[in-house]
């Protein structure tokens, strides 16, 4: 008897073990439900935890430093803290806010910009690495105008960086893409060089 005790406890410590192994290998957890891609009760308790989160960030938002680079089809971003429980935070952020644009689970859907910018999540991509003290992430999209808006996003967070609480109230307008005029396309085709005047182009010989 006390041997078939044994056995079933060594089993029911090897399950435990297993199971325990492959939540650790899951990424952060999100409470019960389905998680992040799902639309079950987990999906409600993600939306909270992504606003405590962002609280959190802007409260501490004097101990982040962040950097932007512009691209011609997006950003390449570098958001750091050294307070390590910040830093932790602001890798976190980004892991859930990738899940958000590749899943299309939008959020702050009151902010203008926030609301066009999901609207094309489709056409985004992102990539990210982390580093010692935070994240760097890199946001691009083959169209034009997502684009803009990718680079309008990265001024908006920023923005809360630098001025938190207060910057986070305001709603963010959309951009509106610079379209080329018919003066830019002749410059274009006929540039001018200095000191040389126009160059135009000649006929073709007859």
């Amino acid at each position: 008897m006390t041997t078939k005790y044994l056995r079933n406890g060594m089993v029911l410590l090897l399950v435990c073990v297993v199971a325990g192994t492959a939540l650790a290998q899951r990424g952060p957890g999100r409470g019960p439900g389905r998680g992040r891609g799902g639309q079950g009760p987990g999906q409600g308790q993600a939306h909270d935890r992504d606003h405590q989160d962002f609280r959190f960030l802007l409260t501490n938002h004097q101990k982040i430093k962040r950097t932007v680079q512009e691209l011609p089809n997006g950003v390449k971003t570098l958001t750091e803290s050294n307070d390590p429980q910040v830093a932790a935070k602001i890798q976190e952020h980004v892991y859930w806010m990738k899940e958000r644009i590749e899943k299309k689970q939008p959020i702050r859907m009151r902010d203008p910009l926030f609301a066009e910018l999901f609207k094309h999540a489709d056409q985004i991509k992102m990539a990210y690495e982390k580093t010692a003290n935070g994240v760097r992430v890199t946001e691009t999209s083959d169209n034009p105008y997502v684009a803009q808006l990718i680079k309008a996003h990265a001024k908006t967070v920023s923005g809360f960086v630098e001025r938190g609480f207060p910057e986070a109230m305001k709603n963010h307008p959309v951009p509106v893409l610079k379209q080329t005029t018919q003066a830019e396309k002749s410059e274009y085709i006929n540039p001018v060089i200095k000191q040389s005047g126009k160059v135009m182009p000649l006929p073709d010989p007859a």
